[in-house]
């Protein structure tokens, strides 16, 4: 068995648990793939050594201890969230005169399934891991930092940067607004992500 066993298995607990119809059968076959690459958490030893209750329960603390992820297919509205932030940030990179498509992209080589912004065919950066979340703040700073970095990778030179003090901006989360920070000079918010000034 390898890896991949056990996000398969992970996988359809997630979608019992999203159906409201978890099977017993199931979660057991994922507590004994986990007991097959020696994985053990209080989670499946409760499920193996006593009959329990609440099935779904015990399932989300599988999951949980196991860390498992959501893909994406699972979780669509997550990704609706990402692309929205990309969309705010492409905003930044027109105003600047930052030329080349954005894109939300699951790269077929990494084998978590996670999110990367890509920018004229390269990636560089943090991934985003699925999220049953839908939180447009998080999401808004981490689609900027990723697409920062790897717009700063295919241009080779700072982006967004300060148009008082010529240097690079660097995202930052104040007061619940995520803005781009200048750095120089003492610090000081230069815009919001998505209403950077043409330049």
């Amino acid at each position: 068995m390898t890896e991949d066993a056990i996000t398969a298995a992970s996988r359809r607990v997630q979608e019992g648990l999203r159906s409201g119809y978890l099977a017993y059968d199931v979660l057991l076959d994922l507590v004994i793939v986990l007991d097959d690459h020696g994985i053990s958490t209080p989670a499946t030893r409760e499920f193996l050594e006593s009959d329990p209750a609440d099935l779904h329960r015990v399932a989300e603390a599988v999951l949980r201890e196991t860390s498992f992820t959501s893909p994406f297919e699972l979780e669509p509205g997550w990704w609706r969230t990402l692309e929205e932030a990309l969309a705010v940030v492409e905003r930044d990179a027109r105003a600047t005169g930052v030329t080349g498509t954005l894109r939300l992209n699951v790269p077929d080589w990494d084998p978590h399934g996670y999110a990367r912004v890509e920018f004229r065919g390269a990636y560089q950066g943090n991934s985003m891991a699925p999220s049953t979340g839908s939180d447009r703040v998080w999401a808004l700073l981490a689609v900027a930092d990723a697409a920062q970095e790897v717009i700063m990778e295919m241009i080779w030179r700072a982006w967004p940067v300060c148009p008082e003090h010529d240097r690079g901006l660097w995202v930052a989360l104040l007061d619940e607004a995520v803005v781009w920070r200048c750095t120089y000079g003492g610090a000081h918010t230069v815009a919001a992500v998505g209403e950077l000034p043409p330049g």
